[in-house]
């Protein structure tokens, strides 16, 4: 089989196309043929050598995938062959709380991506897709869509009437916006492009702000709420933007920090955490029961992931990742096999 790995050394100009021997299953395990990946932040991350300097290489790089059962080992009984499924993001991470062993076995590092013109691995590890997604849209779901369903409707307990301020338009932020109105909520949606905040207002933003021209996002964010402040931020920039979103949420509110696209580190005051009495929460994807919940959730509301118009072929993903490195797309950006 073809595949795309991360040797020698890390960066995009590292990435190469090889030939693998074919998986074969194993007990209890299944063979997926992939037709579509997407990308996420931390695959850009990964492939640069930031996220992991000690991951070993080679990589199969990507943790995001739809493909279909063609083989299935001794005493698989959840699946069967011609099933769609997407690998879950922490192999081991079945239900409950996330702890050190289960982070372990996240695919695209330290375990092998999908990134594979097949892929093996345990029947535990997989979901079945919505039928009424295409491939495409089913390979956005693993991380970015459950990311933002366990922040905003598992651990963050979004109700109707809340308001929830998304940062950008990436896929984390165009998943919060529709399961943010999924649940009755309005949504604030920050950009710095204003094409962008017009296509963020045809899914539904309630208002939406752009952060160039108004850099005080968080004051207006507050004047739009009557001075009270939002229920919940998706807080993507990180320490560079979390400061913001604090002063933006309401007394008692929650930040979900999800992503470092603004920098991990910044000196910042806890004041404003102890006398709002805000709850700030790290959301690291979600388990296999979150997906599957979320997966009924996405049928019954007859969603539909937002893909970015731009999209790639199994061998143009350092073209891909280096789209995304322009920080140009809207939603999220995917890879047909």
């Amino acid at each position: 089989m073809k595949a795309i790995v991360v040797q020698g050394s890390f960066g995009l100009g590292s990435l190469a196309e090889v030939t693998l021997p074919d998986p074969t299953p194993g007990h209890g395990q299944v063979v997926i043929r992939m037709r579509a990946a997407s990308l996420n932040y931390r695959d850009l991350m990964m492939v640069r050598g930031q996220y992991n300097p000690r991951q070993p290489l080679p990589l199969v790089p990507f943790s995001d995938g739809v493909g279909e059962v063609i083989e299935v080992g001794p005493s698989v009984t959840r699946l069967k062959k011609g099933d769609r499924v997407c690998p879950i993001f922490a192999q081991a991470w079945q239900d409950g709380e996330l702890d050190a062993a289960k982070l372990k076995t996240t695919l695209g590092g330290p375990l092998p991506g999908v990134l594979s013109e097949l892929f093996v691995t345990g029947e535990s590890g997989l979901v079945k897709v919505p039928a009424h997604l295409s491939d495409e849209e089913a390979a956005t779901l693993p991380c970015a869509a459950v990311t933002a369903y366990n922040a905003l409707l598992f651990s963050g307990r979004v109700s109707p009437g809340d308001t929830v301020l998304v940062q950008g338009t990436g896929g984390v932020s165009i998943f919060a916006l529709q399961f943010a109105r999924l649940a009755g909520a309005r949504v604030i949606v920050t950009s710095s492009s204003d094409a962008k905040l017009e296509r963020a207002k045809a899914l539904g933003a309630w208002a939406t702000i752009n952060y160039k021209t108004t850099p005080d996002w968080d004051k207006k964010a507050l004047e739009l709420t009557g001075g009270a402040g939002v229920d919940h931020v998706v807080e993507v920039g990180g320490a560079g933007t979390l400061a913001r979103a604090m002063r933006a949420t309401r007394i008692a509110g929650t930040v979900s920090v999800i992503g470092v696209l603004s920098g991990g580190a910044q000196e910042m005051s806890v004041l404003p955490i102890l006398m709002k009495h805000l709850r700030l929460q790290g959301i690291m994807v979600g388990s296999r029961a979150m997906f599957e919940a979320m997966n009924r959730a996405i049928e019954a509301g007859a969603l539909r992931p937002v893909i970015d118009d731009k999209t790639f072929s199994f061998g143009e993903a350092r073209e891909a990742l280096t789209y995304m490195e322009t920080g140009g797309h809207f939603g999220k950006i995917v890879l047909r096999f």
